[in-house]
């Protein structure tokens, strides 16, 4: 089989699982966790980096050579705010890919689909490659895309719930009508959920919380590193379709009598 990459504004990665940084019991335990995920991209909220290095600064357990460093602007409330992260991000020598998150609902953490689209149609003309945090919603990720957005990001079900795909419907009608690339993000607790959100087609998936809180990150995150592999070849190969009907295996013939 050919090499399969996924590719997000003309940049190329091998892995497609994207782990955050967040809950870590330590840089230890997130550094070990990185390592045995094989992920290629790491976000991060940038209100938790420690500009001038006086503290246990969480980027000193991330290598910038090796992983892809992705700001997220968790805690904006308004498209204002993230916008104004973003550039902060920025100006801080972190790149210019952000990870879109607006949340003015602080009971379901649900992000907010108008602030959403226009932070992304502010930053992508300040040239930000803009990889939004969307609620399952196909009108709204066709609009960010058609806004410049470089991926779009629909939960699974509510952040950190570990529900898993929930908005599997939605979803699927996401990805059959995208033209960037869709990663599936929050909601997912197990590795099975990962590969699920894979076989149904989606490029790639985000995991945090269901890391960084078991008992062996690393372990854990080895798990997800091989459901996102099975599921995403199990897709390139193809699901038998479910019958109604049984379906011997074996010849009925030859019985003994």
């Amino acid at each position: 089989m050919a090499q399969d990459q996924l590719t997000i504004a003309n940049k190329t990665f091998g892995s497609r699982l994207i782990v955050g940084t967040g809950k870590f019991p330590s840089n230890n335990a997130l550094k070990s966790a990185l390592d045995a995920s094989e992920a290629e991209i790491v976000t991060v909220a940038l209100r938790r980096i420690d500009l001038n290095g006086k503290f246990d600064n969480i980027l000193d357990a991330i290598d910038k050579d090796k992983y892809t460093l992705l700001p997220n602007t968790s805690g904006a409330r308004t498209a204002e705010e993230a916008i104004r992260i973003a550039r902060l991000a920025k100006a801080t020598g972190a790149g210019n890919w952000i990870k879109l998150e607006v949340t003015s609902d602080q009971s379901y953490l649900f992000p907010d689909p108008i602030e959403t689209l226009k932070a992304t149609e502010e930053l992508v003309k300040e040239g930000f490659v803009v990889l939004p945090y969307i609620n399952a919603d196909p009108v709204l990720a066709k609009r960010l895309e058609d806004a410049g957005a470089s991926t779009v990001m629909p939960l699974g079900s509510p952040i950190g719930s570990h529900q898993g795909l929930k908005a599997k419907n939605a979803i699927e009608i996401i990805i059959e009508q995208a033209n960037v690339p869709v990663i599936v993000d929050a909601g997912i607790g197990s590795p099975s959920h990962a590969a699920e959100a894979m076989e149904m087609g989606a490029d790639a998936v985000m995991i945090n919380t269901a890391i960084s809180i078991a008992s062996d990150p690393a372990a854990m995150a080895e798990a997800f590193k091989l459901a996102v592999k099975a599921g995403r070849l199990a897709y390139l190969v193809g699901l038998s379709a479910p019958k109604h009907n049984a379906a011997a295996s074996s010849p009925l013939t030859g019985f003994l009598r």
